[in-house]
């Protein structure tokens, strides 16, 4: 009986195993070496002075630190152009029995032109949007920084992940 017990706890434990995988990139072709990221302008009507800059440095820090990919000027493998088409700040939760926001919402989109040189078929052109709520009695100027750095983190992993995640 012990023996049946030990055989069965053996086979249990040997065929269940899970096995995990991280490759960096996921899907970046293996003939890949470089990636481009042109200067992502704000064409949004709320002209931020520094949303173009931040987002685009943050884009281009994402692929160096989670690739090996080298970052060049012009003509990558791998193409990241476009532009920020909204950059909106607007009231979220009205107070009861007053018209004063309790949370205001700061919203950023981008359009992304991404083409993989190498297979055409993952190239794509599509907008990114993501938002971050924050406290109504904060003035936007004095926090704008902060939003901008927490939502470019969401969008600049979202663009990773549709680009090369594997997504």
């Amino acid at each position: 009986m012990k023996n049946i017990l030990k055989i069965t706890l053996f086979l249990v434990a040997t065929s269940c195993s899970v096995n995990y995988s991280f490759n960096s990139g996921g899907a970046i072709p293996e003939d890949a070496k470089y990636f481009s990221v042109a200067y992502f302008e704000n064409k949004s009507q709320f002209g931020s002075g520094i949303a173009s800059q931040a987002f685009t440095q943050a884009l281009i820090d994402v692929f160096n630190n989670q690739t090996k990919l080298i970052s060049t000027e012009e003509d990558g493998d791998l193409i990241f152009e476009g532009y920020i088409t909204n950059y909106s700040t607007s009231p979220l939760a009205i107070q009861a029995g007053t018209e004063t926001a309790a949370q205001n919402r700061f919203t950023m989109t981008v359009l992304v032109k991404y083409t993989n040189q190498l297979d055409e078929k993952k190239s794509f052109e599509r907008s990114f949007t993501r938002f971050v709520d924050y406290p109504s009695e904060q003035d936007f100027n004095t926090v704008e920084e902060t939003l901008l750095e927490e939502v470019n983190k969401q969008l600049v992993q979202d663009i990773f992940n549709a680009s090369v995640g594997d997504w």
